[in-house]
């Protein structure tokens, strides 16, 4: 390569390492931790200093996050304290470190990052990027949507990372093809809702039917107009709204990775509400059956009736006849001897 071609290359290199940095979001830490994906550059803006040992030694500080806790003893959004790894003030290049957080409620459930930062004090807030998580980056996915989606479980939680990770077009293929394959057990659960809340044996015709037919679309068609209300969404057939998410191929030119990671979000928001709402109709029923199960088993509660040979003592009346059923005793016809008591003119 001739010298003057050398040159120009090196002077190309350095202008490229001297230009600015490009500007990225800016976040507090605990934000980044929380909330950024991975594969994400942010500035931190709010790391602090400290220096636990000596004056040599100085580390930013690692502050408590906020996450869910999946512990039995927790079950919810729970305070995490870092309890392992740290982060390194000294020098002025790409440093990778991990760190791993501890629940403070059951102290045993532990999420581990790993931090790629970078840190020029001429060049303004640091530069952050997570390079990994476990357990995966992103909100816990119910245990109702899984129960729904079945056997595809490996492939929805594949989109979900997918989505997690900002790439759209890959989220929103995995997620079709969920929806697709378990086009038969979603309405089977939906036709469950129908039968529990009273439908007719038409209706149970039409999802059978429904079940049957191949094409997405047909099926929607199909049993559009006996969706129980229970299941509807904003007032919407669930089966619609996935419909009008999936029909467009992913050759069309309006799904760019954008639109196609907005429509793989709603999809996986529309199918877990469908399996919130479905389960809570069931559990409704169940909570109903099971309390008119209790008390139809309550023994009935027996007559209160006597007999004639039966006594009670009654303070200060002696022993007293009870007549059966405590019915008045019928008085007898008056005698000829009791009218002349009773008539002075008769005597």
């Amino acid at each position: 390569m001739p010298e003057k071609d050398i040159e120009v290359s090196l002077d190309e290199r350095r202008k490229e390492a001297e230009s600015p940095r490009p500007k990225y979001a800016e976040v507090a830490f605990r934000g980044f931790l929380e909330a950024t994906p991975p594969d994400t550059y942010v500035n931190v803006i709010d790391l602090k200093l400290s220096s636990p040992n000596n004056q040599n030694s100085r580390y930013y500080e690692t502050p408590d996050i906020v996450l869910f806790c999946e512990n039995v003893m927790c079950n919810g959004q729970r305070i995490f304290r870092c309890s392992g790894g740290s982060l390194s003030a000294l020098g002025a290049s790409w440093r990778r470190e991990f760190l791993t957080y501890t629940c403070r409620n059951c102290n045993s459930r532990l999420v581990h990052f790993a931090i790629a930062f970078y840190v020029n004090k001429s060049e303004g807030a640091p530069t952050f990027l997570k390079l990994g998580q476990v357990p995966a980056f992103g909100d816990r996915t119910p245990a109702r949507l899984i129960t729904l989606i079945g056997p595809d479980r490996e492939i929805f939680l594949q989109g979900r990372r997918a989505e997690n990770r900002g790439l759209g077009i890959g989220a929103f293929a995995y997620y079709r093809r969920v929806v697709e394959n378990q086009k038969n057990r979603i309405i089977w659960e939906i036709a469950r809702v129908a039968k529990l809340l009273g439908s007719k044996p038409e209706t149970e015709e039409l999802f059978a039917a429904a079940v049957a037919e191949t094409q997405f679309a047909k099926s929607v068609e199909m049993v559009k107009d006996v969706i129980p209300q229970a299941l509807l969404i904003s007032g919407r057939n669930p089966l619609t709204l996935l419909h009008s998410a999936l029909s467009k191929g992913l050759h069309n030119p309006e799904m760019t990775d954008e639109h196609c990671l907005r429509l793989a979000q709603s999809i996986r928001i529309i199918l877990a509400e469908l399996a919130e709402r479905a389960s809570e109709a069931l559990k409704n029923d169940r909570d109903i059956q099971n309390a008119v199960s209790v008390l139809m088993a309550v023994p009935n509660v027996p007559r209160l009736t006597t007999t004639r040979s039966e006594r009670t003592e009654m303070p200060g009346l002696g022993a007293q006849t009870v007549d059966e059923e405590l019915t008045p005793k019928e008085e007898s016809a008056p005698t000829s001897a009791t009218i002349r008591d009773l008539d002075p003119a008769q005597s």
